[in-house]
């Protein structure tokens, strides 16, 4: 049993038949899988995916980083009514974060948008599934605004050093969702997942994004998982087994599911 913490599989590159891939990952051994928002366009998709496979699919619902535009306050409020509307059926507040690498321009509402999210979650119990690219140090920045009101979290698709993992760990009590990178050939992450330790490890795809190797290149999806768990148990030495039961664990721990 594996769980995929972090799927789009619900986006249009997986027309016209998305079921079809949740289909594949269980087939796969991946029976859960995490379903985080983007923007406003994305909400009826997910959930109209999630109700075709609702035992095996769970929601997060949050603004992505890179959709933070001028109507941001405006978006900010729709996605808040959605999560005030449909509470329950939502396991973590994301994908939110920060995203300095395609665009600078909307920097200072990027930290505004976050900082609310990670509030809105505090207040709701639920925990965050961070974004961060080129984006590390306003993401902290933010989180220390926040001291003594920081909820639990992921910090997905991470690739950064240990040093990375250590001022996160100083923020608060994070895990650290390790997906298809882990595999590429230049890719120094191998050499970070004793610092992060398995206990604090998740399972990700981010498909439609990073495909692992073998399938670098390719469209990714939550049955390629399997390669992402079979490498990390190599790096680590542990069984796949091993990398697939405390994976699992570490992500009912955090979503409740």
């Amino acid at each position: 049993m594996i769980t995929d913490t972090h799927t789009h599989l619900y986006l249009d590159e997986f027309l016209p038949f998305p079921g079809d891939a949740v289909k594949r990952a269980i087939d796969a051994g991946v029976d859960r899988m995490i379903f985080p928002n983007v923007d406003l366009t994305t909400i009826e998709p997910m959930r109209r995916l999630h109700c075709q496979f609702p035992e095996n699919t769970f929601m997060a619902i949050g603004l992505h980083p890179t959709e933070v535009r001028e109507s941001w306050q405006e978006d900010l409020a729709a996605v808040k009514r959605e999560l005030d509307e449909n509470a329950s059926e939502y396991v973590a507040v994301g994908e939110i974060g920060i995203d300095m690498y395609w665009d600078k321009t909307f920097k200072t509402e990027q930290m505004e948008v976050f900082s609310r999210q990670l509030a809105w979650a505090y207040d709701s119990g639920l925990p965050v599934i961070i974004h961060s690219r080129d984006g590390l140090d306003e993401i902290l920045e933010v989180m220390d605004g926040h001291q003594g009101c920081i909820p639990q979290g992921v910090f997905h698709s991470f690739g950064g050093t240990v040093e990375d993992v250590e001022r996160i760990r100083q923020r608060g009590d994070f895990y650290f969702g390790i997906n298809g990178i882990v595999t590429f050939k230049n890719s120094r992450l191998r050499d970070v997942l004793p610092a992060i330790g398995i206990d604090r490890i998740m399972l990700e795809t981010d498909s439609p994004y990073l495909a692992p190797v073998p399938h670098r290149g390719k469209r990714n999806e939550s049955a390629y998982i399997v390669h992402t768990a079979a490498y990390i148990a190599g790096c680590l030495s542990l069984s796949v087994e091993e990398v697939s039961v405390v994976t699992t664990s570490n992500a009912s721990l955090l979503f409740g599911i």
